[in-house]
């Protein structure tokens, strides 16, 4: 699956919107990246501009933005409200999807070398980036601002992490690597900005200040080093306040999320509620503002699935659906998953063709009969184990719904979404068999003028057939793995929904046996096969003592 990260620069200009779109003109027109949202702000002098794509369109996206910066804003005369060191003040890049914080950190050291050797301008590494404790905080790295950077440049223990020089017109930028950050909204039944308040101050990782007798209005308590002791909230990595929303009429905790790995967005969903009802309030619902990682609206659904004793193996769409109603994202405004969910938002934007796993039965049945050698029996081979596999899931999730079995349900639930992250891998092979061919097609469409160019193309030729055995081969294997889970079933699950395990059954077979045939026949001319055919004759076997197994297993049942 793809790496997805996402970066937000934020740039010392909000006020010039020629600047401004010059800025973010560099970055959209960047291959591989789409410029999500442009934010500027007139007291601040600052626009904050969001983008996301893989990693290396996106560093290459954000230095574009970034050298656009040193070209059109001078610091020298930069004022604005926020507190700021340089022309682009900050770049944090985000990890979204299939990439880790420490897989991502190269990619920030990376962008900050070529900054700073390429435009001379001092760069500092803050979050999960940063060489050193104290310059994880952004706003130590930025205290003193842009007015102080010449001497603090200076200092043996501010040396910037890349460039060396104070760059007058640039100043310098922070460059870091961060947890994604959502703005969250919990809607409450009450036009109460004050109560809303309490609320927020209740929840929020700093809390509220501490006071003698009155919470309000009673005398504020200091520590010995003369500053305000706070008593602090039950949420950590969440910062909150509250307001009254004209528009919905309603008050509203208006949140931002910035660590949603350790708090994630239904555990506050969760606390608002109960600090709300100890205040007489009720949780109506909530705003996403923006877009949310698909990993973090799953686990809100499973969770919500899991206290509601059912399974959590079902399809993924349903997953978000009892996401959306259990927070309920509907209330104020429409939560449309093609627009709020970031992988779901850059399918539908892509200029890729429809994939077969996205075609209706009619339109699959209908294109394998085209024509066309592909897709093919590979194609039709794995969508028929996904069959399988959905087959034994349902019999699974069946199971869970047993009366009586109310103390099983954990066990079902788990079988079924092992199955389903077997059934989804099935689909994905469904057009990667498909391509595989078509590379096979392609490299046999290279040039053969010369020695070098034949060489090259019969090295292609390899290649491409290699893998189009390869694929076919993944499918025997995860294909294979359903039958220990329909076993189980048939043994332990639903006996009203044997006749299900055993067409599931005998779907993982004929997949298993016709992704044999299509590893077969890709390989009849290939000399070293590197131990595929031997490994896919072993599987074929075990299947074939598997299926008959099951089947006489559910014959003495029925």
């Amino acid at each position: 699956m793809n790496k997805i990260i996402e970066c937000v620069p934020n740039f010392s200009e909000g006020r010039n919107q020629d600047v401004i779109d010059e800025i973010s003109n560099s970055i959209s027109n960047t291959k591989g990246v789409h410029l999500l949202n442009v934010d500027p702000g007139n007291a601040t002098n600052r626009t904050v501009m969001t983008f996301i794509g893989d990693p290396d369109s996106v560093i290459e996206a954000a230095y574009n933005g970034i050298k656009k910066a040193s070209e059109k804003i001078d610091m020298s005369k930069h004022k604005g409200e926020h507190p700021r060191f340089g022309a682009t003040d900050v770049c944090p890049l985000i990890p979204v999807s299939n990439i880790s914080f420490k897989e991502l950190i190269p990619y920030a050291e990376k962008l900050a070398k070529r900054v700073s050797e390429t435009l001379s301008i001092p760069i500092y590494l803050y979050e999960y980036a940063a060489k050193e404790e104290k310059r994880k905080n952004l706003a130590n790295i930025r205290s003193g601002e842009y007015e102080g950077l010449k001497e603090k440049i200076s200092k043996k223990e501010w040396k910037p992490d890349f460039g060396l020089a104070f760059n007058k017109k640039s100043g310098a930028t922070a460059i870091g690597v961060r947890d994604f950050l959502i703005a969250y909204n919990i809607n409450l039944n009450t036009k109460s900005t004050r109560l809303a308040n309490a609320i927020a101050f209740d929840v929020r990782e700093k809390g509220r200040i501490k006071r003698k007798g009155h919470p309000v209005i009673g005398d504020i308590v200091y520590d010995k080093n003369g500053n305000p002791e706070k008593i602090p909230g039950s949420l950590k990595h969440v910062k909150a306040i509250g307001w009254y929303i004209d528009e919905f009429g309603i008050a509203q905790i208006s949140m931002n999320l910035t660590n949603i790995t350790e708090t994630p967005i239904h555990t506050v969903f969760n606390e608002v509620s109960k600090k709300a009802e100890i205040r007489g309030a009720r949780v109506t619902g909530s705003e996403l503002v923006g877009l949310i990682p698909l990993n973090s609206i799953l686990d809100a659904g499973k969770y919500f699935l899991k206290k509601q004793n059912r399974s959590i193996g079902i399809p993924e769409i349903d997953i978000i659906k009892v996401a959306i109603e259990s927070l309920g994202l509907n209330q104020v405004k429409n939560f449309d998953p093609e627009t709020n969910i970031i992988e779901y938002y850059l399918d539908k934007i892509s200029n890729k063709n429809k994939k077969l796993i996205d075609f209706s039965a009619r339109e699959l049945s209908d294109e394998v009969l085209r024509e066309s050698p592909a897709p093919g029996g590979g194609s039709v081979s794995s969508y028929v184990g996904s069959l399988g596999a959905s087959l034994s899931g349902m019999v699974a999730n069946l199971s869970c719904n047993t009366r009586g079995w109310e103390d099983k349900v954990d066990i079902f639930s788990n079988i079924a979404f092992k199955i389903n992250k077997i059934r989804e891998k099935l689909l994905l092979l469904v057009d990667e068999d498909s391509k595989a061919f078509n590379d096979i097609m392609n490299s046999f469409k290279l040039p053969k003028n010369n020695n070098k160019e034949k060489k090259i193309r019969e090295k292609e030729i390899i290649n491409s057939t290699l893998y189009a055995a390869e694929v076919p081969l993944k499918v025997m294997k995860e294909s294979f793995l359903i039958y220990s889970h329909i076993k189980n079933l048939v043994d332990n699950g639903n006996q009203n929904s044997l006749s299900d395990s055993g067409v599931a059954c005998l779907c993982v077979y004929s997949c298993i046996h016709g992704a044999y045939l299509n590893v077969r026949i890709n390989l009849k001319d290939i000399e070293n096969d590197h131990g595929i055919m031997k490994e896919a004759i072993e599987i074929l076997k075990k299947s074939e003592i598997e299926k008959e197994k099951i089947l006489r297993l559910i014959d003495q049942k029925i």
